[in-house]
């Protein structure tokens, strides 16, 4: 199978007045199929600007970049915006639910923009909700969820479309260690079903949980490392 993501020579430039920014400087990456890759580095090392451009948020000055057969740095604006609901997931530090929606109905956002039909969007959503242990919660609005229970939403709404890749900016941040550890414990057990996982995380102690480490400095890849294989993998869920 090809890489589930390939970076090749990636740059991003950015135009601040008369100075011009190197957010990167030549990144090259292969993630491939149900890897669990968490990106560390210090601020203002190039994490963001990673995690827009593999989110299809953005494009790069320059390089290549593929994503499953998709040769995103040359898609058009509408093109990105396809391939982005069609094959990423994203889960937040804020979780970015709608507060007016129950927890059923953030779940089925993005089953409506996929056309998918009232019936199996709910079909859908109601599952997921049970998946990530939100059954009995179905009808809740996010002001009435703890904030771990918020990010279990977040989580099933970054599976509705079924992802390529499930992206998690900082996604226990929020969150007690009580919570985060559940959640984590839920990401263990996404790349045990063979989903492919990218965590962005200053916490080495999360990073820990991944099975592979990228680390960045100065918009480079600074190293790049296998982990050893965590304790208290598949823990509390």
């Amino acid at each position: 199978m090809p890489p589930v993501v390939q970076l090749i020579g990636v740059r991003k430039t950015y135009q601040m007045g008369l100075v011009t920014v190197e957010a990167l400087r030549g990144v090259d990456v292969v993630i491939n199929q149900g890897e669990y890759v968490s990106i560390m580095g210090p601020s203002g090392c190039g994490k963001s600007t990673l995690l827009n451009l593999l989110g299809c948020l953005d494009r790069p000055s320059a390089g290549e970049f593929f994503l499953g057969e998709h040769d995103v740095a040359r898609l058009d604006d509408d093109a990105l915006s396809t391939v982005r609901g069609a094959r990423l997931g994203f889960v937040f530090q804020s979780y970015n639910l709608i507060q007016q929606l129950t927890v059923v109905e953030n779940i089925e956002v993005p089953l409506y923009y996929q056309g998918r039909s009232e019936h199996e969007s709910r079909a859908v959503a109601e599952e997921l909700a049970t998946r990530v242990g939100l059954r009995e919660r179905l009808t809740h609005k996010p002001y009435e969820l703890s904030g771990g229970q918020q990010q279990r939403v977040a989580i099933a709404r970054a599976l509705a479309n079924d992802p390529l890749v499930i992206l998690a900016d900082e996604p226990t941040g929020n969150l007690d260690s009580a919570a985060g550890s559940d959640i984590l414990g839920l990401f263990d057990d996404l790349h045990r079903q063979g989903k492919t996982l990218i965590l962005v995380t200053h916490d080495q102690s999360v990073a820990r949980r991944s099975t592979r480490t990228i680390r960045l400095r100065d918009g480079l890849v600074e190293s790049d490392v296998r982990n050893e294989p965590f304790p208290d993998r598949g823990g509390a869920a």
